[in-house]
């Protein structure tokens, strides 16, 4: 029996070298700690992620799934729910012009790493994650400044405590459900605000959006921001953390993208490939499956590993290299198939100019500690600190 536990501190810093033994000697096996199946190779994941008849997510897609979220997202339903909601949500994208906020993302970050003038040393999350939720507030039309229900810091705080699970048992404790229902019930009151007074932005759309007829109900559009508001602060806030990371620890690559910013774009899509935030989502089969051997049974879950996926030699020649030249076609850094990440752009356009302006202001860092905390979640990976030191 091969051994693999999502749920271990070791996994979170570094589960590389466990994917590579497992991609070549266990594509497929049962991991008795995750009490599901895992899958490793990145043609097995794809393939897996198109099939949503026999990998269904309406039984949740989180490792560890919150209550009553299963089957009423876009990422945890499957068609005809997922095309309807999705359909809807597109519909609000499109309406919120996104590169309107390309002058308000880069004003917010001049503003956020603007402080790091000067200084000598300093946790990349503590800046980073103010970018974050102003941007993500901005784009999704949270109240902000003097018409904010409540600060900022509560907003990412509980976002971010969402997707963390208990550093020793992994499962969801007390304060995690207490962080989710505290996220409904503020997503409530700003719905409503919206809805009397709507304005151009992406919580009045869903609030408001309708293809022939149809439009999404109360509690469709109030679990649809909260686990926008979730995901967004967590999805964006961990990638930006992994760049970090990543330039902090690739000389020659940081080195190239500091000289030339038009290689961020690269650099960005080979970070979400290397060392993707996002690290593995779960299925549940519909049907008895047989894959390299095993029989995985109907109604087992199944971890669809992304980060495994990503660093398969099948796929991508010398995979555990950071190669800001790979352009790396199909990564799954955002996940793929029927459930790929529907922020991407966003995500995109925010660390890109993210980083164009931080590096303006910081062009040469290195990490201080070589051995980090990372963040208890069987789900997502990146440090919980990144201490960098002014070269």
């Amino acid at each position: 029996m091969f051994s693999f536990d999502p749920y271990s501190p070791a996994v979170d810093a570094d589960p590389f070298p466990y994917y590579k033994h497992l991609r070549d000697e266990a594509p497929c096996f049962w991991s008795p700690e995750a009490q599901m199946w895992v899958l490793t190779r990145y043609t097995d994941i794809v393939s897996a992620g198109q099939d949503w008849q026999t990998y269904s997510s309406a039984s949740g897609n989180l490792m560890t799934e919150l209550p009553g979220r299963a089957g009423a997202t876009l990422g945890s339903s499957d068609p005809p729910k997922h095309d309807r909601l999705r359909g809807l949500i597109q519909h609000a994208f499109m309406k919120r012009n996104l590169m309107a906020l390309e002058e308000p993302i880069r004003d917010i970050a001049k503003q956020v790493f603007g402080q790091l003038q000067g200084v000598k040393q300093f946790d990349f999350k503590e800046v980073s994650s103010q970018f974050t939720v102003k941007v993500l507030m901005a784009a999704l039309g949270l109240p902000m400044g003097d018409e904010a229900i409540v600060p900022e810091s509560e907003v990412r705080d509980n976002a971010v405590l969402m997707v963390q699970s208990d550093a020793r048992t992994r499962a969801k404790g007390p304060e995690h459900i207490a962080a989710y229902n505290w996220m409904q019930e503020y997503a409530a009151k700003v719905i409503a605000t919206r809805r009397a007074e709507p304005r151009n932005d992406l919580i009045s759309n869903f609030a408001l959006a309708e293809i022939d007829g149809d439009r999404l109900d109360d509690r469709e559009v109030l679990l649809t921001t909260t686990t926008l508001i979730m995901a967004g602060v967590e999805s964006l806030g961990g990638f930006m953390m992994m760049f970090a990371y990543n330039m902090a620890t690739f000389d020659e690559a940081r080195a190239a993208v500091v000289a030339n910013p038009e290689l961020l774009p690269d650099a960005i899509e080979e970070s979400l490939r290397f060392n993707t935030s996002a690290q593995r989502f779960r299925r549940r089969l519909m049907k008895d499956v047989t894959l390299h051997g095993q029989t995985m049974k109907e109604g087992d879950f199944v971890c669809l590993a992304y980060g495994s996926g990503n660093r398969d030699e099948r796929q991508y020649p010398n995979p555990d290299v950071y190669d800001i030249s790979r352009k790396p076609r199909g990564h799954l850094g955002f996940g793929g198939g029927l459930h790929a990440c529907l922020g991407t752009a966003i995500a995109r356009i925010a660390v890109k100019i993210a980083f164009d302006e931080f590096h303006k202001v910081v062009p040469n860092y290195h990490r201080v500690a070589d051995q980090l905390p990372w963040m208890p979640s069987s789900t997502f990976r990146s440090p919980l600190v990144l201490e960098l030191a002014v070269s």
